[in-house]
């Protein structure tokens, strides 16, 4: 027996985990492409300073969850993708995508990033991801929130989901509130944590996302970004808030949340839920108006949001089922030879198609039920020399003969 296992953090994805992965995703894209998002992906590693120039580099991402690494060479430092947004728009700028502008896309695959494994959350993860690029107005906003609404409404989890809000402002009125901010957590510095206390300057807002106790104590009544907008921020946010409320989204405007990346400006948002333990996020995101002036494009705006495909699909429950096959049950090595042929036929014309390759004839039917099939085909030395299969219905028993030559077309009812 071997004992190599899967590395920490890592799980394999199985038929049935597999199923439910892709009626996520593909649940996800149908609802997306509705909202006209054209699909996209990204390399699964990038240069390193695309993730760590605009995720900030004071940010946890980049400080002690990337999965970074040398090539070949040694000139090059590579990255394992830890989230699609800087990708993306790398390779907007790299492609030179401006005319095509709102670029809308949908992305979905496996992100990597080193941390604590826990329910719901691997080093190798898996996420769906809308982005708008391109959109300087609120109507983005409002629409990437729809369409997270959506398919939460048609994966059939968004009554256990709540809609969290809030404003980062513009770079102006962020400037004047980090002295504000900064000026409340001076005195309590040597009590922050040592995260914290790393982010006073650089980053203060960044303490909000603290997941110390004693951090969350500091800011409670510190000063909230919210009362500090300058007028253009404050009409962009509610400009949000009255088109949610028009699509009758309902939402809850949180202060404390900022985001863990720094590229965030205006809007920030999370659908979280309480049904898979302490509360989560399943949908996240923001608007990030210059990160692709980071990556050495054009000022162009953007905003968009990633969700969790191991998390959705825990809570959408049940596996959603396979579809029921026919099952070849040739008897002999003539009929086997044929039933090939039968088979492949079955297949071009839409049907899954089980064999069975070896065993009596109670063996085989015991397979062919295993695998859920809706009916059996019986295939033998007789049958071939009518030119006829034997039908067998796997729920009743019932056995009828239908002619190969069109056995696709009988087959139909049992679709």
């Amino acid at each position: 027996m071997s004992t190599f296992q899967p590395v920490r953090g890592t799980h394999d994805l199985l038929p049935d985990d597999f199923r439910q992965h892709k009626w996520v995703t593909d649940t996800a894209q149908e609802i997306a492409e509705r909202y006209g998002f054209d699909e996209m992906t990204p390399p699964v590693f990038e240069f390193t300073p695309v993730f760590a120039r605009t995720m900030g580099e004071t940010s946890d991402v980049v400080t002690k969850e990337m999965y970074t690494f040398p090539d070949r060479s040694g000139d090059e430092e590579m990255t394992l993708r830890p989230e699609f947004t800087a990708g993306i728009c790398r390779a907007f700028v790299s492609n030179a995508l401006y005319d095509q502008a709102p670029f809308k896309v949908f992305a979905r695959g496996p992100l990597f990033r080193y941390e604590r494994p826990q329910k719901g959350r691997q080093r190798q993860f898996h996420q769906i991801d809308v982005e708008i690029i391109g959109v300087p107005g609120p109507q983005a906003d409002i629409e990437v929130l729809s369409v997270g609404r959506q398919i939460l409404e048609s994966l059939g989890v968004a009554q256990d989901c709540k809609l969290l809000l809030n404003t980062l402002g513009d770079p102006e009125c962020r400037a004047q509130y980090r002295d504000i901010l900064v000026a409340h957590l001076e005195p309590f510095k040597s009590e922050l944590s040592q995260d914290s206390q790393a982010r006073l300057y650089r980053n203060p807002m960044r303490v909000f996302d603290s997941k110390s106790e004693r951090d969350q104590e500091i800011v409670a009544d510190a000063p909230v970004l919210k009362d500090h907008l300058n007028d253009t921020s404050k009409a962009f946010f509610d400009e949000v808030c009255e088109g949610l409320a028009r699509l009758g989204i309902e939402f809850t405007i949180e202060p404390g949340l900022v985001r863990g990346l720094d590229y965030y400006t205006h809007t920030a948002f999370e659908f979280v839920t309480e049904t898979l333990g302490a509360q989560g996020a399943v949908i996240a995101g923001g608007r990030y108006d210059g990160l692709i002036e980071q990556l050495g494009g054009r000022p162009t705006p953007g905003i968009g949001w990633a969700g969790g495909v191991e998390r959705l699909a825990m809570m959408a429950g049940a596996v959603k089922a396979r579809r029921r096959p026919l099952a070849m049950v040739p008897m002999g090595a003539d009929a086997a030879a044929q039933a090939m042929v039968i088979a492949q036929d079955l297949r071009q014309a839409g049907y899954m198609v089980e064999m069975g390759y070896s065993g009596n004839m109670k063996r085989r039917l015991a397979r062919a039920n295993k695998a859920n099939a809706r009916v059996a085909l019986l295939l033998g030395d007789d049958e071939l020399a009518k030119g006829v299969a034997t039908v067998r219905d796997m729920e009743t028993g019932e056995q009828t003969e239908a002619p190969l030559a069109s056995l696709a077309e009988y087959l139909a009812q049992y679709r």
